[in-house]
């Protein structure tokens, strides 16, 4: 797991849009919102890093709606820069997408994505099939259906892919709180009260 490092990872944000939020049909609204914290988290948290963010959206214009609006408060450019896919499923497919990532020139990818089983899985299989290591952040995302996450999981991990939640695979990434970065990582937990949210338990 630790050979993800904040120098050699970018971080890939799949259609976390304010339509897709709400088909995560095998979470409850509480873990929903939870979602949104360890997006919002890990968005911060590379932004602060100075580690590349590619964050692509499907359809915008339809059911799907915008990216989540925190994202453009968070990291402008990066928000301003992403992919409007126009229907293409498997983000990868889509060239400007593939390309994007490609050109972070990191082969090191923390992946999330909304729905997970339709959104996060194909990208993660061909980044991975394409030679890329891909952790799949699964805290940052959310399925159609319990059976759909379950589903999800076994593929991404027969086919290599890191399974991974935030905490586990940022702080194994830091190695050491005397990594600069830790102060992203803490700053980036003071912002979204992550410690609040753990300290009332019931985390997802």
């Amino acid at each position: 797991m630790f050979d993800f490092t904040v120098e050699n990872s970018a971080l890939v944000m799949i259609d976390h849009q304010v339509g897709t939020i709400d088909w995560t049909g095998a979470l409850d609204p509480a873990e929903r919102e939870q979602i949104k914290t360890w997006a919002k988290f890990l968005l911060r948290f590379a932004k602060e890093a100075g580690m590349p963010i590619v964050m692509t959206s499907s359809m915008e214009t339809q059911a799907q709606g915008r990216l989540l609006p925190e994202f453009e408060e968070i990291a402008p450019a990066e928000y301003a820069a992403r992919i409007q896919r126009d229907g293409v499923i498997n983000a990868w497919e889509d060239a400007n997408f593939a390309n994007a990532v490609r050109n972070t020139g990191k082969k090191h990818l923390l992946m999330a994505g909304l729905t997970t089983e339709v959104c996060l899985v194909p990208p993660a299989l061909s980044a991975v099939k394409e030679g890329f290591k891909v952790a799949a952040l699964l805290d940052a995302s959310g399925g159609n259906t319990r059976l759909g996450e379950d589903y999800a999981e076994r593929v991404l991990d027969k086919a290599g892919v890191l399974i991974a939640t935030t905490m586990p695979l940022l702080t194994g990434m830091l190695g050491n709180w005397t990594n600069p970065a830790s102060a992203a990582f803490f700053a980036a937990a003071a912002q979204n009260d992550i410690f609040a949210l753990q300290a009332k338990g019931n985390v997802r």
